[in-house]
């Protein structure tokens, strides 16, 4: 074969080489977690046993909700940062209430070096907690822009108006992200059926179809913890399931293996 045709064989090979790494997905493995504070279904303030189931579903992000800042309560520990110790990642926290001395509210931590965060108040009606979501901006290898990741906890008394009014907020929140992509994460105390999960299921998709009750933790009958995807077409929900952990918390936590191989970020 003459030199100049070899050499332009070489550049094709490369080329298709090059081409099939580019096109590689986006894997991330994510879990959301209502922590209790901390606090088992035994009674037990226990943050290394919140670590160690978190530890072992080997996770990329972690959504976490109802989690202490520096209250009397458990000790004046800034949860977030113990955990993130513990589990040796990067975390940013978004206090909603002011508690005992300190704040309450979500967290997201990642093993991703890149994150900041900035935290928006949802509606609050009839005297309800101060809820909030957690905007975050997480690098990732791969992808030209930062995933979006959304952290909350929805109010979770009877009456819905306050959740759907919160999934409004969202929806206002995010009507400039176009095609990129995002996640929603946490305890939206709202069943799939509800009118909440249908009004957001409008912009995101549910990265488990079939239901998986997360709560109460030792005999889960209800699902009201979920991991959230926009946009449908450019994810792939690889597996999602519940942690099994019945005592560390009084909910279960959810974890979902997904793939990003969507252009219109990447």
């Amino acid at each position: 074969m003459p030199a100049l045709q070899t050499y332009l064989l070489i550049l094709l090979t490369l080329g298709v080489a090059s081409a099939a790494i580019a096109e590689e997905p986006t894997r991330i493995r994510v879990v959301s977690y209502n922590i209790h504070h901390g606090e088992g279904t035994d009674g037990k303030l226990d943050l290394s046993r919140i670590a160690q189931v978190l530890s072992d579903a080997q996770p990329d992000i972690i959504v976490l909700q109802e989690v202490d800042q520096n209250t009397q309560r458990t000790g004046n520990i800034d949860q977030a940062a113990e955990l993130a110790k513990l589990l040796k990642m990067n975390y940013v926290f978004g206090g909603n209430i002011d508690l005992q001395g300190g704040h309450y509210g979500n967290a997201v931590l990642t093993r991703y070096a890149s994150i900041s965060a900035r935290n928006h108040r949802l509606p609050s009606l009839a005297g309800g907690e101060q809820r909030g979501v957690m905007e975050a901006d997480i690098t990732l290898p791969g992808l030209k822009q930062p995933l979006k990741v959304l952290a909350t906890h929805f109010d979770y008394r009877p009456d819905d108006q306050e959740r759907i009014a919160s999934s409004e907020t969202i929806a206002q929140l995010i009507q400039d992200w176009g095609e990129r992509p995002a996640l929603l994460a946490g305890d939206l105390n709202a069943v799939p059926e509800s009118k909440t999960l249908a009004l957001l299921e409008q912009k995101w998709t549910r990265s488990n179809r079939e239901i998986l009750p997360t709560i109460p933790s030792g005999k889960p009958t209800r699902q009201i913890d979920y991991i959230l995807l926009r946009p449908q077409q450019g994810w792939k929900v690889v597996e999602c399931r519940v942690l099994d952990a019945p005592v560390a918390s009084d909910h279960l936590g959810i974890l979902a293996v997904i793939e990003w191989s969507g252009t219109s970020a990447n």
